[in-house]
């Protein structure tokens, strides 16, 4: 078995973010090698991905797509528990993949506690209104009224916030946030997508109205 030195277990430690309980036990399984090591915590990730959901993730990158010869772009910021993960291929490429997803799919929210709780407030109203006006809902319970109307948000959750959107890349119906989750697995580090700005050529320019025939007249006069 080979030694495994305080200094040994330091660096993989600085290069992963893992405890130092977990890199010591990886740099034994691994035999010392350190890059093995590190195929061992990723590994190990997917066993312990929700118990890294209250660690903090301060690192990570902003990332961006330009669509259609620039009439959409996005930024989008995602962040990770080290910069080893931020520079690492599987990051980069979800940040690409996220941001591109925006472009498409026009979210309004990162997740469902962003959703405004008027605005909540408002879409059950109007979700429940439909279902009672509908007339084959006539002489239904409550309770099934209700799951009516909890079945319509879901749609709206669907449509607007972007973890539960279904990533546009999968035609499996996987959603942004188990791909999110699927990349929490491989690299063993909580990651959030913490916000996103998508802009559209134009979009909110009232365009300039031309009255050529006043503009004819002004002419002539």
């Amino acid at each position: 078995m080979a030694e495994v030195t305080a200094a040994a277990v330091k660096q993989l430690r600085d290069k992963t973010g893992a405890g130092m309980m977990e890199c010591k036990n990886a740099l034994v399984e691994a035999g010392g090698n350190d890059e093995a090591a590190v195929d061992i915590l990723r590994k190990r990730g997917l066993a312990s991905a929700k118990k890294r959901e209250g660690r903090i993730a301060a690192e990570g990158i902003v990332g961006q797509y330009i669509h259609m010869g620039g009439k959409v772009g996005v930024l989008v910021e995602v962040n990770c528990e080290t910069d080893f993960v931020a520079r690492g291929d599987e990051f980069q490429q979800l940040v690409k993949d996220v941001a591109m997803h925006v472009a498409a799919a026009e979210p309004k929210y990162v997740s469902q506690q962003d959703v405004p709780a008027d605005e909540l407030s408002k879409e059950r109203e109007i979700a429940r209104a439909q279902a009672l006006n509908d007339p084959k809902n006539a002489n239904k319970p409550e309770q099934v009224i209700e799951k009516i109307v909890e079945g319509r948000l879901h749609k709206f959750y669907e449509e607007n916030v972007l973890l539960d959107q279904p990533f546009v890349k999968d035609t499996g119906g996987k959603t942004v946030g188990e791909l999110v989750t699927e990349k929490v697995a491989k690299t063993g580090e909580k990651i959030t997508i913490r916000r996103f700005t998508r802009y559209k050529m134009g979009e909110g320019l009232e365009r300039k109205q031309e009255d050529f025939g006043s503009e004819v007249a002004s002419m002539v006069d």
